[in-house]
């Protein structure tokens, strides 16, 4: 293993020792305020990022920028082979500025501005230049993203973060669990929340993992039964399509413990810095969290409870 991967996994140790943690989460949850809660991130990693915030959605969107942030430091310290790692892992930040993107050219408004990817952009040099939906979708195809579909902003969401876990997963195959079962998970959503038809470009990705026998499910009872063993537990002890939310938590506490048992047992190399990246992104989605609870002052936050 080269000293570059070896200190890329002393830097990604450090910066998930780091973490607000779910203790400090749960206390976040517990103030009267969002001002309260922002106030006992001071001396964390979100700090920076977070002062001056008095906004609930600015201060959601300051802790995806650290993440970002920590993933691009993350980046300087791996090899030149590990920017496929490095710029899989920031596809989520790029798939967010590609749908904000498409809103604004739809005649919406975009509510922040891009990430700033630095490096690890895929594809956002190019495609941010786009002047309509049509030069948007064109890029798109031309682009290591592909055909889109021609089905609306919410299926464009679902088509690039669909493409972003194949391709995270065909870099790090430690991810490949994690895929599966947001593949599954937004099967579930669009038949049984969204009560719609999928598109042709969705069923054509999730069908390696998912087969065929899910596209006509019109239960939960019918979608359990027809998903693959592999990815049947991602559902487990859901009994309405209304507790989809508790799944979704539930996926993201396993890919938080499968980043821990990643950071604990793996040798240096990609498999730290994956398990890093796993554990940083969780604790910066339990802090959104908390900080909605904090500022609804409800005491507590049920999404929380239900992954503790």
């Amino acid at each position: 293993m080269s000293a570059a991967w070896v200190a890329a996994s002393v830097r990604a140790r450090s910066m998930a020792r780091r973490r607000v943690g779910a203790g400090v989460s749960r206390r976040l949850a517990g103030q009267r305020s969002l001002a309260d809660a922002l106030r006992l991130l001071a001396d964390t990693a979100q700090a920076d990022r977070l002062a001056g915030c008095t906004d609930l959605a600015v201060a959601e969107r300051a802790t995806r920028d650290t993440v970002l942030w920590q993933l691009r430091v993350l980046a300087g310290w791996m090899p030149a082979r590990g920017t496929s790692l490095a710029r899989a892992a920031a596809g989520a930040f790029e798939r967010e500025n590609i749908v904000a993107l498409a809103v604004r050219l739809d005649g919406g408004r975009a509510a922040y501005d891009p990430f700033d990817l630095g490096a690890l952009a895929t594809a956002w040099p190019r495609l941010r230049t786009a002047a309509s939906a049509e030069q948007l979708a064109r890029a798109l195809r031309e682009s290591p993203w592909g055909d889109t579909g021609s089905d609306g902003t919410a299926a464009l969401r679902d088509v690039l973060t669909l493409v972003w876990l194949r391709r995270l997963a065909a870099v790090a195959p430690a991810a490949r669990s994690w895929a599966e079962a947001a593949c599954a998970l937004t099967a579930a959503r669009i038949l049984l929340v969204d009560a719609a038809v999928p598109a042709p470009r969705i069923v054509a990705l999730v069908r390696p993992v998912l087969g065929r026998a899910w596209e006509s499910a019109g239960s939960l009872a019918e979608l359990q039964a027809a998903l693959p063993s592999s990815v049947k537990p991602v559902l487990g002890g859901i009994e309405a399509p209304e507790e989809l939310w508790r799944a979704e938590a539930g996926m993201r506490a396993s890919v938080e413990a499968d980043g821990f048992r990643l950071l604990r047992s793996s040798l240096p190399g990609p498999d730290v810095v994956l398990g890093a990246i796993a554990v940083l992104a969780t604790d910066a989605w339990r802090v959104r969290a908390a900080l909605a609870a904090a500022a609804a002052g409800t005491g507590s936050s049920e999404v929380l409870d239900a992954v503790a």
